[in-house]
C-alpha cells in the first residue's frame, strides 16, 4: 500500500486528501504543527467565508498577474463552478453575492470544514496533529522528521505533498519555516513578502487621533494604471482594506523600487470635478468651512479631516484648491505591514523548479501545492481557489501514479 504524507492541513492540503481518499490502495496522513485542522480557513471566514469569484472565467485568470499562465490550467481543471459543485456534494450550498463573490449560505466556514473532515475520515484519511516538519533525514526524501510532543520522530512515505502555506498569520501555523529546508536542498524559493496588507502612511498626530480606525467609504484609488472604487479603513499606522489590498501588489513593488509610493484618492468619486466646484464655488455667508463644506456636498468627518491634513490652511477657502483636493488628494505609502500582518504572502516555490505536475525537480515524489508556490491574488474567493485547484492536481497526480 502507498504511503502519502500531506503536511499542511489547509485548504490546499486537505483538497490533495480529498483526491487521494478515493483510492483503496493509498494510505493518506496529514500532518499539521497546530493542534487542529484548517486554522486559517477557520480564520478567512469569520468575516463571511467567501470561496471564489463568479465573475467570467476569462477575467477570473487574470486575477492572477504574472503567474496566470502557470495557474490556469488548474484553475481550469477545477473553477468556480467545479468548487460550487464540490461543496453541494459535501452539502454546503452556495449563493453568489451582489459583488459576484460567492459564499456558503451560512456564511461561515466551521460548517464546511466540519462535513469535509467527517467525510475525510470516514474514508481512512489519518491526521495526525501537533507534528511540526524538521526536513528529511539525511536527505532521504522518504524519510520525514517531525517535532511531536513526544520528541523527534522519524516517518516514512512513499511520496511527499508539501501544502505549508505562505508566511502571514504564524499564529494559526503559516510561518513560512518551511523555506530554510527546501532551499537546503538546493529549491529556489523567491522571498516571501507580505500581500493583501496594509500600509504605514504618515499621519499627523491630532489626524490620527482623531481618525484612526475609522472607515473611508466610497472613494476611488488610483496608481499607476490601476484604479478601483471601494471602500478602506486609517489606522493607527497608515490605511488597510479591500481597496488597498487590491492595489497592495503595485504599492509593494513600487517602495521596493523607489523608497515609497504615491496613491490617490478620489473622496467623491460619483461627482465630477465641475459638479463639485460649482457647489463649493457659491456665497457661503458666514458659515464656517466645516458647516459649508457640509450644506454643499455633504463632506464631513475623515473625509473632511483628509482635506485639512493635506491642505494649507491657506487655501482651505478656495473652492478650486478644495476641489483639487477632493478629486485626487495623494498618499505616500511608505512601508508595506509587517507579513504576520498580511493576509496572504507572495513568493514561494519558483515554478521553474517544477514539473507541470507540481512535483519538484530536484526532489522526486515530492509536490508542492498552495500558497507555499510563487504566485498571489487579490481577496475575493482568488486565493481560497487557487490553493484548492493546486492541492487537487497534487493528489490526482499522486493518484494517477
Amino acid at each position: 500500500m502507498k504511503q502519502v504524507a500531506i503536511i499542511g492541513a489547509g485548504a490546499a492540503g486537505l483538497m490533495a486528501a480529498e483526491m487521494l481518499s478515493q483510492a483503496a490502495d493509498v494510505r493518506v496522513t496529514v500532518y499539521d504543527s497546530m493542534p487542529s485542522t484548517g486554522r486559517k480557513f477557520l480564520m478567512a471566514g469569520k468575516g463571511g467565508m467567501n470561496i471564489s469569484h463568479a465573475e467570467n472565467f476569462e477575467k477570473f485568470v487574470t486575477r492572477y498577474g504574472t503567474k496566470q499562465a502557470q495557474l490556469e490550467p488548474f484553475l481550469t481543471a477545477f473553477t468556480p463552478t467545479d468548487l460550487r459543485a464540490f461543496l453541494s456534494e459535501l452539502g454546503i450550498e452556495t449563493f453568489v453575492g451582489t459583488s459576484g463573490r460567492i459564499f456558503p449560505k451560512e456564511m461561515k466556514a466551521a460548517p464546511l470544514l466540519r462535513a469535509w473532515l467527517h467525510r475525510l475520515r470516514s474514508r481512512g484519511v489519518q491526521f495526525a496533529m501537533r507534528h511540526r516538519w524538521l526536513g528529511w533525514q539525511n536527505h532521504d526524501t522518504q524519510k520525514l522528521i517531525f517535532d511531536t510532543p513526544t520528541g523527534e520522530k522519524i516517518v516514512t512515505a512513499d511520496v511527499v505533498i508539501l501544502a505549508l502555506g505562505g508566511a502571514s498569520w504564524a499564529k494559526l501555523g503559516s510561518t513560512g519555516a518551511w523555506v530554510d529546508i527546501l532551499q537546503a536542498e538546493g529549491v529556489q524559493v523567491e522571498t516571501l513578502k507580505p500581500s493583501n496588507c496594509g500600509f504605514d502612511v504618515e499621519f499627523g498626530e491630532f489626524f490620527k487621533n482623531r481618525f484612526a480606525f475609522q472607515p473611508l467609504k466610497n472613494v476611488s484609488l488610483k496608481v499607476g494604471n490601476f484604479s478601483q472604487k471601494g471602500d478602506l479603513m486609517l489606522t493607527e499606522n497608515g490605511v488597510e482594506g479591500g481597496l488597498i489590498y487590491a492595489a497592495s501588489a503595485l504599492l509593494r513593488d513600487e517602495i521596493e523600487k523607489n523608497g515609497t509610493a504615491t496613491f490617490y484618492l478620489d473622496l467623491f468619486p460619483d461627482k465630477t470635478h465641475g459638479q463639485l466646484l460649482q457647489k463649493l464655488s457659491k456665497p457661503r455667508s458666514k458659515l464656517s468651512n466645516a458647516q459649508f463644506w457640509r450644506k454643499q456636498i455633504g463632506l464631513e468627518g475623515v473625509k473632511a479631516g483628509l482635506v485639512r491634513e493635506f491642505l494649507s490652511a491657506e487655501f482651505l477657502n478656495s473652492p478650486e484648491k478644495v476641489t483639487d483636493m477632493l478629486k485626487n488628494l495623494p498618499l505616500t505609502a511608505i512601508a508595506p505591514r509587517p507579513i504576520d500582518e498580511a493576509i496572504s504572502s507572495a513568493g514561494g516555490v519558483n515554478f521553474s523548479e517544477l514539473s507541470p505536475d507540481l512535483m519538484l525537480k530536484k526532489l522526486p515524489n515530492v509536490f508542492c501545492a498552495g500558497e507555499m508556490l510563487d504566485w498571489e491574488a487579490p481577496t475575493g474567493g482568488y486565493l481560497l481557489t487557487a490553493c484548492l485547484a493546486t492541492g487537487r492536481a497534487a493528489g490526482l497526480v499522486v493518484l494517477s501514479h
